[in-house]
């Protein structure tokens, strides 16, 4: 599903269905993650009250970096956990410090693989990507693994910066349209049911099984 070009500035020169793939933020990132103006850019606390979740869901944040959203998502979820997904051995060593510091018993780290994000089939009702899809290397494989971990009715929430609007100030690479995500999401059987448009500079973009 991929072909190969010319690298632009902060891509890696890997395309599916018409997008360059960004480079990934690594680990050094972090601080720029949990800075302390991010709620009022972002309107976080927004974003999870958009996510409707019910008190015993299991939930997966996939690229869940430092935490920042994880561990405010398991606050909500006295009954549930949330299996906080990461690649880089250096975000989940951070979550790991913060889940001993802070005696946290409902977040569970995961270990992903590039292509696979390690979620047991069937075994979540919600899932999430906040800011992080358009830096998957295996953006099919990934989204196939967490169609197959959705259970029956579960939804899938992708955030991601608007390229619809140049006032966001992100880099274009690490920006999607409402069309692009759409039409990469249909490619792996999910349908869009809304996109909540109430958050500063984000997309809130819901999917279900087709």
């Amino acid at each position: 599903p991929y072909r190969f070009g010319q690298a632009s500035w902060g891509g890696i020169g890997k395309f599916y269905l018409g997008r360059e793939i960004s480079h990934v933020m690594g680990h050094l990132g972090a601080d720029w993650l949990e800075r302390e103006e991010r709620e009022e850019e972002e309107n976080v606390s927004q974003a999870i009250q958009n996510m409707q979740l019910q008190g015993d869901e299991v939930v997966a944040d996939i690229g869940a970096g430092s935490g920042y959203y994880a561990f405010r998502v398991a606050e909500e979820l006295p009954e549930g956990k949330v299996l906080a997904v990461d690649l880089q051995p250096e975000m989940l060593a951070i979550m790991q410090q913060k889940i001993e510091e802070e005696s946290i018993n409902n977040v569970e780290l995961i270990q992903a693989e590039e292509a696979d994000p390690q979620l047991p089939v069937n075994s979540v009702d919600m899932v999430f990507m906040v800011d992080v899809y358009h830096e998957l290397a295996y953006p099919k494989e990934v989204m196939q693994k967490i169609v197959a971990a959705l259970r029956p009715e579960g939804r899938f929430i992708l955030l991601e910066y608007r390229l619809e609007d140049p006032d966001v100030p992100i880099k274009r690479l690490h920006k999607m349209s409402l069309m692009q995500a759409t039409k990469e999401m249909e490619a792996v059987g999910l349908r869009l049911q809304e996109n909540i448009s109430n958050l500063p500079w984000q997309h809130f973009m819901v999917f279900v099984k087709d």
